[in-house]
């Protein structure tokens, strides 16, 4: 079964950290191995396939699940959220390609090397500049490969017109998500409350999401954001160092 990250109170990439083990209700905890035999004796119906270990009291507190697994919800079950949230939608995407991008209108024309950067608004874009006039924000980080992937290529060169449309769109690399430690799943933050996680299978296709308010999700997501909206660079800038390389004999 995957393991999901869930939080960690290390700075130094160390334990001690705790995982979710998806498809089950078990969480799978990471520490330093309990080896005092005065502590051990103490220790009640031990199992030979048992072991222990120690955790700061403040990793429980703070990323402990504390309710119910939410049930996987068809990614339309979101849609009210982009026009109903108060200040802010925030996106984390971190895969290396997404089977809705393969399967758009524009990835033939972006294969066959036309301009994909300026199309007409769609629904998304509209709801954007509806959205960003009242002053709110919508935001995203992209996680890039270096070098980028087909797929990481194909949204930098679409990205354009959602920036026009009024998205703050910023990229961080791979290599720098990993030393930050951000978590390696898709989801959209919404007013700092609400965390929509996404779920896909091994074809990048999207299976759905799980939505939850529950605090230590919201508060894993929060950190996420502020650590990766720190360290981003803005679409704008990647491009244009991206067509600076292709034109460097």
């Amino acid at each position: 079964m995957t393991l999901r990250f869930i939080g960690t109170t290390s700075d130094d990439g160390e334990c001690p950290t705790l995982y979710e083990i998806e498809g089950s209700d078990e969480i799978l905890v990471q520490g330093v191995r309990e080896t005092d035999p005065e502590r051990l004796v103490q220790l009640r119906d031990v199992k030979e396939s048992e072991t222990f270990v120690r955790v700061p009291r403040s990793l429980i507190s703070r990323f402990a699940p504390r309710s119910e697994a939410p049930e996987l919800q068809p990614f339309a079950s979101i849609s009210h959220f982009f026009r109903d949230f108060k200040h802010t939608a925030w996106r984390l995407e971190t895969r290396r390609g997404y089977a809705s991008d393969r399967s758009s209108p524009k990835w033939g024309r972006f294969l066959a090397g036309e301009d994909i950067s300026r199309d007409s608004d769609n629904t998304w874009r509209e709801n954007v500049r509806a959205q960003t006039a009242l002053g709110k924000r919508f935001e995203r980080v992209r996680l890039v490969d270096e070098p980028l992937t087909q797929g990481q290529e194909f949204l930098l060169a679409s990205a354009p017109g959602n920036v026009a449309a009024g998205e703050d769109i910023r990229n961080l690399t791979r290599s720098r998500a990993e030393g930050l430690r951000l978590p390696e799943y898709d989801f959209w933050l919404f007013d700092s409350r609400v965390v929509a996680r996404f779920i896909f299978d091994d074809d990048d296709t999207t299976l759905g999401v799980y939505v939850t308010e529950d605090a230590a999700e919201v508060l894993a997501a929060c950190q996420a954001r502020d650590a990766a909206w720190h360290h981003a660079v803005r679409t704008e800038v990647v491009a244009l160092e991206m067509e600076h390389r292709s034109h460097v004999p």
